[in-house]
């Protein structure tokens, strides 16, 4: 059975959807079943997988025709695996510091987004704190910020395939 390639296009963003939620839901296994605890650079990296999700979602239910709708799906998919990118790669690198240099702990992420400025939360937020240094869990000697940045990589690649080119109409089947 021949797919077209608008078809292809709806199954890979269908596909960075699916990742996307097994994403989230790993996390939240290792949360409540294995009992670790996500510090706030965990929590942003979970925003950053939910917008990735929710952008790869749009683009399958809405099936784009058009250059712009297609790029503007993929420019959103970019800034949100971006978005994770940045934020796996500050955890990485506090998890890198050598323990005199690794930052104090600082309120919860609750606390911050009940007393602070929106503004000023998500920036101590992002600064990430001494409990984003920590190494919690492993797998092949690497920690879990760089598999889930290894994730956004994959999730952007499947985005560019997905949304840069566009199906092929009858039109241009026909003028070939």
């Amino acid at each position: 059975m021949r797919y077209s390639s608008h078809s292809r296009n709806a199954l890979l963003n269908l596909t960075g959807f699916g990742i996307c939620v097994a994403l989230l839901g790993a996390a939240f296994y290792f949360e409540k079943v294995q009992g670790l605890d996500p510090c706030p650079l965990c929590m942003a990296q979970r925003v950053a997988v939910a917008i990735t999700g929710f952008f790869f979602l749009l683009a399958f239910l809405h099936r784009p025709a058009s250059v712009l709708w297609s790029r503007m799906y993929l420019l959103l998919l970019m800034l949100g695996g971006g978005l994770g990118v940045a934020v796996a790669g500050r955890h990485l690198w506090l998890q890198s510091l050598p323990a005199d240099q690794v930052p104090l702990c600082g309120p919860s992420l609750e606390y911050m987004l009940e007393y602070f400025p929106l503004k000023e939360a998500l920036l101590n937020l992002l600064h990430g704190s001494g409990s984003c240094a920590e190494v919690g869990w492993t797998f092949l000697g690497f920690s879990m910020p760089f598999w889930v940045m290894i994730w956004f990589f994959i999730l952007m690649t499947i985005a560019w395939i997905g949304n840069y080119h566009l199906p092929r109409t009858r039109r241009d089947e026909f003028l070939e």
